[in-house]
């Protein structure tokens, strides 16, 4: 299975309405998770990539401020908590993951 989809797994562990790249035209429901792959970034040997992983920049966002789904998300490895913010009644909070 590809690495993409095994995170679109985990995060539909954490909520139901998980989103891969979503389309401006689609209704979201919330409590819902928006991801993207934002980078890449490879370790070289010789010249040549034995390591490389993608970065996901992963989007929490609920209508309640105090929601237990970013505390999910930040457990995951290789996670880190990139900003906070409110918008339209609706709160986000991003994490940038490797995976």
């Amino acid at each position: 299975m590809a690495p993409r989809l095994q995170l679109h797994d985990l995060l539909i562990e954490m909520v139901d309405d998980v989103y891969f790249q979503p389309p401006s035209n689609i209704k979201m429901q919330f409590p819902c998770i928006l991801y993207v792959m934002d980078d890449s970034h490879s370790e070289f040997a010789d010249n040549r990539p034995y390591l490389q992983a993608k970065r996901y920049q992963v989007t929490v966002v609920d209508r309640n401020p105090d929601s237990p789904l970013p505390d999910l998300v930040e457990d995951l490895p290789l996670c880190r908590f990139e900003r906070r913010f409110a918008t339209d009644e609706l709160n986000h909070w991003v994490y940038n993951v490797f995976f």
